[in-house]
């Protein structure tokens, strides 16, 4: 497993590596900057900073004992222009976190279930951890593409004695519709999925800058052949209900009163309107009146 780790961060610092480091820096700095909560944790791939724009106040950097050699793990590309510098936080694996049930707003999986001993299992530990609509942003190497096309081309020259994998020797890529499968299963929604890096599976950086033309024809005319995916989920919990604020309820309920019944009404007698028998007596009354010489005819 730790020849895997190191062979994926070695792979990163290539023109490929690189070019796919920064589009996926870019997507998850657009999907984490509006999740708001107090807790975030990202597992694995301190190469990139999954966190970086994201304004939660606890945020912590998680990898296992054998992808680490020290405290600090940084890296600098050309492509995202800057030195990335990350302290790890804690040593741990995914499938065993150390955080209590339901603590999490927030899980960053850069490329974190490629390299897991069970991937399933580590699904698993994030929906344990992660808070009723709390979010899991994951990030993987898609098997349908034409990188994954070289991938598989290459493993099979191997067998012959020759050639040399184009994407590091990580074991089995999981597919976006596998892993939305796994999702499903786990009560997690996916909110948003995209995938990008369309350029072939060439080495050099002149050769991947001579077809950029290819990526915005890709996203638009064969999305799903993008060489990575890009998803966000969120976890749902059926049955529950989200309660609102007091003083909201008290608005609408005073919005909604009702005007008191008079008896009138309740009759079903207009107070307006006399009632036919009244209209009828009333000539005479008023000539027993001036009979009886009570008062004066009007």
């Amino acid at each position: 497993m730790s020849d895997q780790i190191i062979g994926l961060h070695h792979w990163f610092d290539s023109p490929p590596g690189r070019y796919l480091l920064a589009w996926e820096q870019a997507r998850f700095d657009e999907a984490v900057a509006d999740i708001f909560g107090y807790h975030s944790l990202q597992l694995g791939m301190p190469l990139l900073d999954g966190l970086r724009a994201n304004r939660m106040p606890h945020q912590w950097l998680a990898m296992g004992q054998e992808a680490v050699e020290g405290s600090i793990a940084f890296v600098e590309t050309e492509d995202v222009g800057l030195m990335q510098r990350r302290a790890v936080d804690l040593l741990t694996e995914p499938v065993a976190l150390p955080f209590p049930a339901a603590s999490l707003d927030l899980l960053v999986l850069p490329h974190t279930l490629e390299l897991s001993i069970d991937p399933h299992a580590a699904l698993r530990e994030v929906e344990r951890v992660l808070v009723p609509e709390g979010r899991v942003v994951i990030s993987g190497l898609n098997p349908t593409s034409l990188w994954g096309l070289r991938q598989r081309r290459a493993r099979l020259y191997q067998r012959l004695g020759r050639g040399s994998l184009y994407l590091p020797d990580v074991g089995e890529f999981i597919g976006y519709r596998r892993l939305r499968d796994w999702l499903r299963l786990l009560n997690f929604e996916v909110e948003s999925a995209r995938f990008g890096c369309y350029r072939p599976a060439v080495r050099s950086a002149q050769w991947l800058e001579r077809f950029g033309w290819m990526d915005p024809l890709g996203e638009k005319w064969w999305p799903i052949l993008g060489a990575a995916y890009f998803l966000v989920a969120v976890k749902r919990v059926h049955g529950m209900r989200l309660l609102e604020p007091a003083w909201r309820t008290h608005r609408q309920r005073a919005a909604g009163t009702v005007p008191i019944a008079n008896r009138a009404s309740l009759q079903g007698v207009s107070p307006s309107r006399p009632t036919p028998s009244a209209a009828r007596h009333k000539p005479r009354a008023q000539s027993f009146a001036v009979a009886m010489g009570l008062h004066a005819p009007p």
